[in-house]
């Protein structure tokens, strides 16, 4: 599976995090989430599988909770490695991001996840904004 990121530090226990995260598309716009804290960047929508779920569970989760917003997946693009420390667990983390194309469906509610606000961006511009190198690389393949 592709790395991207730095690579892991020799001698730091990280433990493997799996998530699912969307590229979520409106017409040619994509919706972003701008998170707050624990740092300023912009992300995909998308977040941890929990055990016992499924990819798809936590994705139509994690993108309504972080947006408004519900969602239809369309399809599975790939998957790719990150590691990186999480302040907000207090863990080094082996992340197992799974990459997935979706197509908003309806905005319900503002988000629901403090510090979270949904943003719609053009492909380049999101290409160029989104903060995790993995995620910039997978819009920047669709070419939409």
């Amino acid at each position: 599976m592709r790395r991207f990121g730095t690579p892991p530090v020799a001698g730091v226990n990280y433990i493997t995090r799996p998530g699912a995260y969307g590229i979520i598309r409106r017409g040619r716009d994509l919706l972003i989430t701008h998170q707050s804290a624990p740092f300023f960047e912009f992300q995909l929508p998308g977040g941890g599988i929990d055990t016992g779920k499924n990819a798809s569970t936590a994705l139509h989760r994690e993108a309504y909770e972080e947006t408004g917003w519900t969602i239809d997946i369309e399809r599975k693009l790939g998957a790719f490695v990150y590691y990186t420390y999480m302040p907000e667990y207090d863990i080094s983390a082996r992340k197992v991001c799974h990459i997935f194309l979706c197509r908003a469906v309806i905005q319900k509610s503002e988000p629901l996840e403090s510090g979270h606000t949904a943003v719609w961006m053009s492909p380049e511009t999101a290409a160029t904004q989104v903060f995790n190198p993995g995620d910039r690389a997978f819009i920047r393949a669709l070419r939409l």
